[in-house]
Parts: structure tokens; C-alpha cells; sequence
């Protein structure tokens, strides 16, 4: 049987059976035309699985112009979320106060620059980090807990701080494109698993002979 099921809402089963109910597969319980999900992602709260999406992104209502795209296989743990940029006041002027926002005929700042947020793949984002508008975290990036990441997260990155700063590289030059290339997460459920002990162990010799 498979480790994983790419149709289940929770897919933590603890030892004794019981389903872990506070981790979702959040493609499978958000529906939200600015939001793009890949398969296998989680994240961990103690909300209905109905309000997942107003709780990783409070801000990222549906007529909103930019959106949030998280890859395959991303681990979001408990109290993080997303600050997208419809949060942003203007700051051009003498006052930030979003004195518009208060008539539905001048709701939105629409003139407002706007960028999308985006999220790699296998990017494990620790406890109550916030993720600021537009950023981009590369695949195979750690945001330390606690964080509060305002800028770009280069692939296979730690990250930690406020603001996040790179703490340390995963991998040397050279690994990071090799782990790039052979972009694991695309690869069929069966052969991830099949593969398993390569991923885990950090193989990349069995690893490069599987992708053959």
C-alpha cells in the first residue's frame, strides 16, 4: 500500500489508529481561484479545514489581483501564514491610513503594484513564520520558526530571523543544481517511493540513477 494518498483531507494516521485531524492536504480543501496548490502539500492548524485558506492567507480575497502558488510537496507547520500584497497600504503619500478602502466605489487600492507570492517545491516552513507579500522561496528552502521572511529564498536555503536572512546552504553549488534538475517531486508517486531510501539518506549517486 501506498505511503501516501493524494485524495485524503487528513493524511496523518497516528500509531493507535486515530486520524490526526489537524493536518490537511490543502489542495484538498481549498478551493480559491488566487490560490495554486501542489499535490502532497500540508499544513497544520487547529481551524476547520473549510477556513485553511482564510487562515493561511487572511488577506488574499477573491477579487484580488495577485495570487499565492505553493509547489508539490510543502510543509507548512502550525501558526505560519502569508501577508499578500492586497494587505499593503500606500505609503506614497504623507499618511498610510487606507481611507479608500472604507467606500465600495474606491474598495481595493487597484493602483496598487502587486506581486504574487510563490512558494517551490519541498520548502518546509517552520512554526508562526510569516511570509511577506511577493516573496518567492526557492525548492528545498527551510524558514526557520519564527521567521518573517520579506525576501527572496534561494533554492535549498535555511533561512532564519526577522527579517530572514540565509543562515546556512543546504548543499553545495553543484548538488543544488544536480536536485534542481532531477526535480524528484515530478516524478510518479511509485517512484518516489520506490526511491525513498535515496531521498531520505541524501544518495544522490541511487538518486541520479533512478531519474536514468
Amino acid at each position: 500500500m501506498a505511503l501516501l494518498d493524494p485524495k485524503v483531507i487528513h493524511p496523518i494516521t497516528l500509531p493507535d489508529g486515530t486520524v490526526y485531524r489537524d493536518t490537511v492536504y490543502l489542495k484538498n480543501v481549498i478551493d480559491h481561484p488566487r490560490m495554486e496548490i501542489g499535490d502532497y502539500s500540508y499544513y497544520t492548524h487547529s481551524g476547520k479545514p473549510e477556513d485553511t485558506a482564510s487562515t493561511l492567507a487572511p488577506f488574499l480575497g477573491h477579487g484580488v489581483r495577485e495570487r499565492l502558488v505553493i509547489g508539490k510537496f510543502v510543509q507548512i507547520a502550525r501558526g505560519s501564514y502569508f501577508i499578500t500584497s492586497s494587505a499593503n497600504h500606500p505609503m506614497e503619500g504623507f499618511t498610510t491610513y487606507p481611507f479608500r478602502i472604507f467606500k465600495p466605489e474606491t474598495f481595493g487600492y487597484k493602483d496598487l503594484p502587486v506581486k504574487d507570492t510563490v512558494v517551490g517545491h519541498d520548502v518546509w516552513i517552520g512554526q508562526n513564520a510569516a511570509i511577506m507579500p511577493g516573496v518567492h522561496i526557492g525548492s528545498g528552502a527551510i524558514v526557520a520558526a519564527a521567521s518573517v521572511v520579506t525576501r527572496e529564498v534561494p533554492p535549498y536555503a535555511v533561512v532564519g530571523g526577522n527579517p530572514a536572512g540565509v543562515i546556512r546552504m543546504r548543499y553545495g553549488d553543484d548538488v543544488i543544481a544536480q536536485l534542481l534538475q532531477l526535480a524528484w517531486w515530478d516524478w510518479s508517486l511509485e517512484k518516489i517511493e520506490a526511491n525513498l531510501e535515496a531521498l531520505t539518506t541524501g544518495d544522490m549517486g541511487r538518486l541520479r540513477d533512478a531519474a536514468d
